[in-house]
């Protein structure tokens, strides 16, 4: 595949909060029981940031910021859809495309994938552009904040915020070697918000089984993951020694474990450095994870870095870069 005829990233712009709190410093702390305080002792994460602005108005601003420092005009914008809309009948993804000023781009939103919904955009980005060989880049954006008001999430993570923008475009890099996902309908009422029945202050997110969440949906998970490595990496020609780096979502440390374990395959340090740090990001987490794992120069050009996604939605993604 030549650098010409391929497909793959511009630039990544992440806007991230400059207030932090502990978890266990968070309102609703005080009200778990002690299973969710053992929960937050050892979920991996330290600190989440804050911001105030709503996920729809994040999302704008990291739209805008990236369209004013590098002068992007792209065909498309894919907005990855947020937990909650900040309105209902209204469009995130046309409020980011007016703030930002791109009259020309179509816009719509990927949703009902939870934190998948980055990696199918990218999936659906790279189609896009090869559909219509008029089409030059397409530019994908998130916003990460809670769903109401809380941020424990127990037996899940801790939610943290952030935004994204991102480009995939002809002759970006790192390449998009190989992509593949797959979603399993049984899955779709694990989690809910009971949303109309109260005012946003009061939702709450609540987990049908957390058995199920924790064995069921566990073990489907590394069997779909594993199986979709193969298939990417076939995809490629490529074997799973040749992989330089493997990242996946951030959710909790013992997440990391088990998939590590049942994968066989290390994730990279970075993902538990953001962890720590951000919390889980929903559908941004791969995209930052990927972001600081290209700043550090520790990939070669031509090395190739894998990275996975899951939600408990459920929906899974396996996509191959080449640096």
């Amino acid at each position: 595949m030549t650098t010409a005829a391929a497909i793959g990233i511009g630039r990544i712009h992440c806007v991230l909060p400059e207030r932090f709190v502990a978890p266990g410093e968070l309102p609703e702390a005080a009200e778990l029981d002690s299973a969710g305080r053992d929960f937050l002792s050892v979920c991996g994460i330290d600190t989440v940031g804050v911001v105030e602005e709503s996920a729809g108005a994040l999302a704008a601003r990291a739209t805008a910021e990236f369209v004013t420092a590098h002068g992007a005009r792209p065909d498309v914008l894919l907005h990855v859809g947020a937990r909650s809309p900040d309105v209902l009948l209204g469009s995130d993804a046309c409020r980011a495309q007016a703030e930002a000023g791109l009259t020309a781009a179509f816009a719509f939103t990927v949703d009902g994938l939870g934190c998948t919904g980055s990696s199918a955009a990218w999936g659906l980005a790279a189609d896009l552009l090869r559909a219509d060989p008029a089409r030059r880049q397409v530019l994908i954006a998130h916003a990460s904040r809670p769903t109401g008001a809380d941020r424990v999430r127990p037996p899940v993570t801790v939610t943290g915020d952030g935004a994204f923008a991102m480009t995939l475009e002809r002759g970006g890099r790192p390449v998009l070697r190989a992509h593949r996902g797959e979603t399993d309908g049984t899955f779709h009422d694990l989690f809910q918000v009971d949303y109309k029945q109260s005012p946003w202050y009061e939702w709450r997110e609540e987990c049908s089984s957390p058995d199920r969440y924790r064995f069921e949906l566990a073990l489907h998970s590394g069997q779909r993951l594993g199986r979709l490595v193969d298939e990417v990496l076939g995809d490629a020609g490529a074997a799973r020694g040749e992989v330089g780096a493997v990242l996946m979502q951030n959710v909790t440390a013992s997440a990391f474990e088990f998939y590590e374990t049942l994968l066989g395959l290390p994730v990279h340090g970075v993902c538990r450095d953001n962890l720590a740090r951000y919390g889980h990001l929903g559908a941004m987490d791969v995209v930052l994870n990927l972001r600081d794992l290209l700043a550090k120069g520790e990939i070669a050009p031509g090395g190739l870095v894998l990275v996975l996604n899951n939600s408990p939605v459920a929906a899974w993604a396996a996509t191959l870069w080449e640096v």
